[in-house]
């Protein structure tokens, strides 16, 4: 039987190899179709063995045997899907919540990846959400394709536009109006030049929703952007600065000038730019061109009352005077304080920017290495982060050739591990809602209504609100060297407070340099001041909390005879 078996499994043999020499393709193509498959199930099983229980028991049995060989197993395809996550597995947060592993993977389960709810959130999302406290409608204008009503940035989407995008960007480039045409051009300006049209003229909807209108022919349905005060003002592509006295010497502090017929801002934003200057200076019918100098600061704004002074060229703007210029900043970049490099000499001591998430550090390192020339490091790897220039964020912590590092670490060991500190305190209720944002949308965006009125905001609170107090009096405890910065002062008078920074850090202060970072001192980690919440997200209960905290945080300051907290935090 068994000999009979042994021919009979012979002969198919045979039949299948005749049949495959006869017709190579067909070979081929099983062969790839069954590698195919194998690859498939081979992923399948590595990404379930990486998020399922057992795959994470693994990893965290890896992590606590100290086995390298063992947790470089347990990782396994898992390097795929974390991409650029903290550099060694590191997270920071309160202390007190270190997750098991099955502590997240439930998490996992109920909130998911922030990125996948926030996409999910904003499918939903409508224009009238924005109206409210963020934008107001405020009527149908004529437009002119000749003359147009709002004169500063443009875009068109025939297919996808919609009011809230309108809106959000020109918001994003600091204009006050948003006006909408023919159901998908968008207009942004500051001033509306134009009179009113019947309401009835603006009746088409908008190409990416049908329950909203967008305008019509020739015809703009205009909205008022209710933009945070920080928000620059601009006129065009250019930033408004304000009204200056003129300057002892003007020939010396703004070099190039002309007179320019029928005189517009467009005019001398247009010469200078093309000078590549990044300062337009208007006084009547002459135009200046120049940077940002100790002769000419723009430290010392006047009253626009005094700039006020008509265009012969545009009757709605103004042109300053022979006494009182009317300046702008041009796109033209100020290049002077654009290089940076790493510590030629690797730094014996180790400075930390340290603080609580939320309160600035990103925003902080970049004027810091705008301000000295000097790349700053992370205690953690971000990859947007080094993707949008920080080339510091790639090395080792302790390299030594970075001019600082940030982190959000706290407890004993971690701060004692640096020489000197700068540590940047905010607001806490500021600091707790950017945080929130950050967590659930990402760098520069937002966390979705329903993560707001969901369960999410309030643990969130709960948890974070006493990190920002413990973490702030850790490194007044534990710190050797402390230089406190409030974000909020930073943020009113950057020039002072920066040049005492880079003293700090032992560095020569450039004043040429540092008002070259006035200039490009938003960097690329701000959000738009349009999406802001249109109601109060705390409760009494949180308020009670935190306003604990600020306490706290004041005591500790002042233990270590510094100023306290800012007025502006304490409890009212």
């Amino acid at each position: 039987m068994q000999a009979a078996g042994g021919v009979s499994m012979a002969k198919t043999l045979l039949k299948i190899q005749r049949y495959f020499r006869r017709k190579p393709v067909r070979f081929f193509s099983l062969i790839l179709l069954y590698l195919t498959a194998g690859s498939l199930v081979f992923l399948h099983a590595g990404f379930i063995g990486e998020s399922g229980p057992g795959g994470r028991r693994r990893r965290d049995n890896a992590v606590a045997s100290g086995n390298p060989n063992s947790l470089s197993d347990a990782r396994g395809l898992g390097v795929i899907r974390r991409g650029f996550k903290d550099r060694s597995g590191r997270r920071y947060g309160p202390p007190w919540m270190k997750k098991t592993g099955e502590e997240r993977q439930e998490a996992a389960r109920r909130g998911g990846d922030y990125a996948t709810n926030w996409n999910r959130a904003l499918k939903g999302r409508n224009a009238k959400e924005v109206d409210d406290g963020r934008a107001k409608y405020i009527g149908c204008y004529i437009d002119d394709t000749k003359r147009r009503a709002l004169r500063g940035a443009s875009f068109y989407d025939y297919k996808k536009m919609t009011v809230f995008r309108c809106q959000d960007n020109c918001a994003e480039r600091g204009y006050m109006y948003a006006g909408l045409e023919f159901g998908a051009e968008c207009y942004c300006g500051h001033k509306i030049q134009a009179p009113n049209a019947s309401e009835s003229e603006c009746n088409m909807d908008c190409k990416g929703e049908k329950s909203n209108l967008c305008g019509g022919a020739n015809r703009l349905s205009i909205y008022r952007l209710e933009l945070s005060q920080e928000s620059a003002r601009r006129y065009g592509s250019a930033i408004f600065k304000g009204c200056f006295r003129r300057p002892a010497n003007v020939s010396l502090a703004l070099p190039f000038s002309a007179v320019i017929q029928n005189m517009s801002v467009d005019k001398c934003v247009d010469m200078c730019t093309e000078k590549e200057k990044s300062l337009a200076v208007l006084s009547g019918d002459r135009c200046h061109c120049g940077y940002p100098s100790p002769l000419f600061s723009l430290h010392e704004p006047e009253n626009e009352d005094v700039c006020v002074h008509r265009c012969q060229g545009e009757e709605f703007e103004n042109c300053g005077n022979d006494e009182y210029f009317v300046v702008y900043q041009t796109q033209v970049q100020d290049k002077r304080c654009m290089d940076r490099h790493f510590l030629s000499v690797r730094a014996k001591h180790l400075v930390a920017l340290a603080s609580f998430p939320g309160a600035g550090n990103t925003w902080t390192r970049h004027l810091i290495e705008l301000a000295t020339g000097f790349y700053t490091g992370s205690y953690y790897f971000d990859g947007s982060l080094y993707n949008k220039g920080f080339k510091g964020e790639r090395d080792n912590w302790r390299s030594g050739r970075t001019i600082c590092i940030k982190t959000h670490e706290s407890g004993r060991k971690e701060i004692e591990a640096y020489d000197s500190s700068i540590l940047v305190i905010r607001n806490p209720y500021k600091a707790l809602m950017a945080e929130f944002n950050r967590k659930y949308g990402g760098h520069i965006g937002f966390a979705s209504q329903a993560h707001w009125r969901g369960k999410e905001w309030p643990e969130f609170v709960k948890n974070y609100a006493p990190w920002w107090a413990s973490h702030t009096v850790d490194w007044l405890t534990y710190g050797k060297n402390v230089h406190v910065v409030h974000f909020e002062d930073l943020k009113k008078d950057l020039f002072s407070k920066l040049k005492e920074m880079v003293q700090f850090l032992g560095l020569k202060v450039s004043e040429d340099r540092l008002l070259c970072v006035e200039g490009q001192k938003e960097g690329n980690f701000k959000r738009s001041g349009l999406r802001k919440l249109e109601y109060d997200p705390y409760t009494p209960e949180m308020r009670a909390n935190i306003d604990k905290q600020i306490i706290i945080v004041d005591a500790a300051l002042r233990k270590r005879t510094m100023s306290g907290i800012p007025q502006e935090y304490m409890p009212r």
